[in-house]
């Protein structure tokens, strides 16, 4: 499922159409989102957003994709603690912003039973994401800071599952300091130190 299709001429109905899909997901959550109600928001046919999206969820994705700038980028002041951790933080301020989250979770759970929306998301989103990741650890590795043997992208699961978890699946804040925790821990490790003693 593509965002965008390319036989769309008019780009000020279309922003039309994802300010309406985006301001009603608000307005009355995405269950009871509709393609009828967003046309009706936008002043066009539903026949006409049919024709560039093809469904409600990716009109949601396209507005996602064309308001929310997430840099994929990652510092490398060669410090791969501190870089991730400066990354991770952000990332999850811009996941908490009140006029994105609502969007991003309807479009994630959505995605659980609509495998060309799950694609779509991942290429066009979170693989960019996952990858940079990866190659920042990568990096780390060459730099001697993370163990050669470590697979980055199972690294890169291991961080940020345990944001998405918080994130999505409870109501605990993911905060800088639960993300620092994450960080830690996973360098830390589990297994107690000789200075630790078992129970």
């Amino acid at each position: 499922m593509s965002p965008r299709r390319p036989e769309r001429r008019s780009e000020e109905a279309a922003n039309a159409v994802i300010k309406a899909a985006m301001d009603l997901c608000q307005e009355v959550g995405y269950r009871k989102l509709s393609i009828e109600g967003i046309a009706a928001r936008a002043g066009v046919g539903k026949n006409t957003i049919y024709r560039w999206w093809p469904s409600k969820a990716a009109v949601l994705l396209d507005g996602l994709l064309s308001t929310w700038k997430m840099d994929a980028s990652f510092p490398d002041t060669g410090d791969f603690v501190a870089d991730i951790k400066a990354q991770m933080a952000a990332a999850s301020r811009i996941l908490g912003d009140p006029d994105v989250f609502p969007h991003y979770r309807a479009l994630i759970g959505e995605a659980q039973h609509d495998p060309d929306l799950h694609r779509a998301l991942w290429d066009t989103f979170v693989g960019h994401l996952a990858g940079a990741a990866a190659e920042r650890i990568k990096n780390a590795q060459r730099q001697g800071q993370v163990r050669s043997d470590a697979d980055p992208v199972l690294v890169t699961e291991l961080l940020y599952g345990a944001a998405y978890y918080r994130r999505l699946l409870t109501p605990r804040i993911a905060d800088t300091e639960h993300i620092n925790a994450i960080v830690d821990l996973a360098f830390t490790g589990l297994a107690p130190s000789a200075a630790t003693p078992t129970r």
